[in-house]
C-alpha cells in the first residue's frame, strides 16, 4: 500500500475544504471498499480525511412522511431500523442480501452509494481497464465477462454496478444531498450514478470535494408492499448476477402503481421505467408480468459469457411481481 496522510475530520465544512483543495485527497467512511482498493494499488490517495465521526448518522422521519438516511448510518442500522422495516421492506432486504454481518456493521450509506465495481479487470492492475486507467482499453469486452453488464454499457466499459442497496433506492426515486465547496445541492438518484460512455472513470455526479450528507427517501405508501430478490452464485457473501426491487400496488383488480429497478445487470442501478408503464392499469396476470419483464430488458446487449443474465433477470421480475400480486 502506498503511504498516505491521515486526518480525523472534526466538522463537515473543514472536511470539504480540505479535500476540495487537494486533488489527491479522498474521504474515508467505513473503508470496506476503499481500503481494499488501496491494498491492491487500484486507488492511491495521498491523503485520507476520515469522516466517520461527523454527525451524519441519523435515520429520521421527514416532515412530508419520507425518511432521511444519514450518510454515516451503518448498513446494519438501516436494515434493522423500524421505519425502514415498516415503510420500505425491500431496502432492508437488499441490505441484508449484501456482504456479511461484519461488513454491514462497518459500511455506511454514503460509502455504499460510491462503492466501486467488482470487475476483476478493474481490480487487477496488470490488465487494461479504462475505468482505472483511461485510454488503456477494456479487457472485459473480449475477456471473461460472465459477471458484466448487459444494460448501459459502452465500448469503453461494461463493468456492473455492485450495490444491492442502490437498487431499491433507484426504484423509490430517492434524492442524494451533498455538500461541496460551492455549497449544498440535491441530486435525484437517477442522475447520481453515470453511464460509462467514453469516460468510465467518472462514476457519479459528485465533483471532487463534495461530501454525501444524506439520502432522502420520499413518502411512498405503496412501498410498504415491496420486495427485493437476488440471484447469485452462492447463498451468501456474493454479488448479484441479477436482482430486482419491486413495488406493486393493486386496487380493484388493476395495477395502480408499479416500481421496478434492476441490479447485477447494468452499469448503474437500473430503473425499468418502460416496464412500469406496461404494468400500470393492467390486471396483475402472469402474461402482463412477463411482458413487463421483457420490456425491462429491452435493449440488452449480452456479450460472450453473460447472455444468461437476460432471461435470469426476466424470471426474477416475474417471480417478484407474482409474489407481490399474490399469485405465488
Amino acid at each position: 500500500m502506498n503511504p498516505f496522510h491521515y486526518v480525523q475530520a472534526q466538522e463537515v465544512d473543514s472536511s470539504v475544504d480540505r479535500v476540495s483543495r487537494a486533488p489527491d485527497a479522498s474521504f474515508l467512511a467505513g473503508g470496506t471498499g476503499l481500503l481494499d482498493l488501496m491494498k491492491l494499488g487500484v486507488q492511491t490517495p495521498a491523503q485520507l480525511v476520515d469522516v466517520r465521526k461527523l454527525p451524519l448518522a441519523k435515520i429520521e422521519q421527514l416532515p412530508d412522511g419520507g425518511v432521511r438516511l444519514g450518510a454515516m448510518a451503518r448498513n446494519s442500522e438501516v436494515a434493522h431500523h423500524p421505519l425502514i422495516l415498516e415503510r420500505y421492506p425491500m431496502l432492508s432486504q437488499a441490505l441484508l442480501a449484501g456482504a456479511s454481518g461484519q461488513i454491514r456493521n462497518m459500511a455506511t450509506v454514503g460509502g455504499n452509494l460510491l462503492q466501486r465495481t467488482r470487475c476483476p479487470y478493474f481490480r487487477d492492475t496488470a490488465t487494461a481497464c479504462n475505468k482505472r486507467e483511461p485510454g488503456t482499453g477494456c479487457s472485459a469486452l473480449e475477456g471473461i465477462n460472465r459477471g458484466h453488464a448487459v444494460l448501459g454499457g459502452s465500448e469503453a466499459c461494461i463493468a456492473t454496478h455492485p450495490s444491492d442497496m442502490c437498487v431499491p433506492l433507484a426504484a423509490l426515486g430517492a434524492t442524494v444531498r451533498v455538500k461541496g465547496p460551492k455549497g449544498e445541492r440535491s441530486i435525484p438518484f437517477a442522475d447520481f450514478h453515470l453511464l460509462p460512455g467514453k469516460t468510465p472513470q467518472r462514476e457519479s455526479a459528485l465533483e471532487h470535494g463534495e461530501l454525501v450528507l444524506s439520502v432522502d427517501i420520499p413518502a411512498l405508501p405503496a412501498a410498504r408492499r415491496s420486495l427485493y430478490m437476488k440471484a447469485r452464485d452462492r447463498a451468501s457473501y456474493a454479488f448479484a448476477l441479477a436482482s430486482v426491487a419491486a413495488v406493486l400496488e393493486v386496487e380493484g383488480g388493476r395495477i395502480r402503481q408499479a416500481r421496478l429497478a434492476l441490479g447485477g445487470v447494468a452499469t448503474k442501478p437500473w430503473r425499468a421505467l418502460e416496464a412500469e408503464k406496461q404494468l400500470s392499469g393492467q390486471a396483475p396476470t402472469p402474461e402482463v408480468f412477463l411482458a413487463a419483464a421483457k420490456a425491462a430488458l429491452q435493449g440488452a446487449q449480452p456479450r460472450e459469457h453473460n447472455g444468461f443474465k437476460v432471461e435470469l433477470a426476466q424470471r426474477l421480475i416475474v417471480r417478484a411481481l407474482a409474489r407481490l400480486g399474490g399469485q405465488s
